[in-house]
């Protein structure tokens, strides 16, 4: 059973090292959003993101190593501590964090039956194209999603 103190321990540290990232060190929303971002597993509730920040909880270890690839300080120090020298490995992970909301983000369009895949892909092209082309210039599927969009 871990402690109070252990868990107010984590907390410090945790709020530390978002600080250290330049995150919003006490804020569960902005914590649970961002952190479920980067992590492949179950989502994190904000109640959840709200107990590791005020010290009632500590994450299990597979999303302490997310939390610490994420704010680039080692999964030992952010769950145990010790001295800071040892706590930053790196730069915090944003390139890998693109690389798993990217994923994310294709996984979930994946799930998508064919109609709201193709949606999905008008809208993109629509987007990829706004101030490239003229509005009389945009391909014939677009006036379709624009249709959707507006009757919604």
């Amino acid at each position: 059973m871990k402690t109070s103190t252990e868990r107010t321990a984590f907390s410090a540290r945790l709020q530390l090292a978002l600080r250290n990232a330049n995150h919003a060190a006490n804020h569960p929303t902005y914590l649970s959003r961002e952190f479920n971002f980067r992590f492949s597993g179950s989502p994190i509730t904000v109640h959840a993101a709200r107990k590791w920040l005020v010290g009632e909880s500590i994450p299990t270890q597979d999303k302490l190593r997310a939390l610490s690839n994420w704010l680039g300080v080692t999964a030992e120090w952010l769950r145990f501590g010790g001295p800071e020298d040892n706590a930053v490995i790196s730069a915090p992970q944003n390139s890998g964090a693109s690389e798993s909301a990217q994923s994310k983000l294709i996984a979930d369009f994946m799930e998508l039956d064919m109609h709201h895949r193709q949606i999905v892909q008008d809208f993109i092209k629509l987007l990829a194209q706004k101030g490239r082309l003229p509005p009389d210039l945009i391909p014939e599927r677009a006036p379709r999603v624009a249709k959707l969009k507006t009757s919604a």
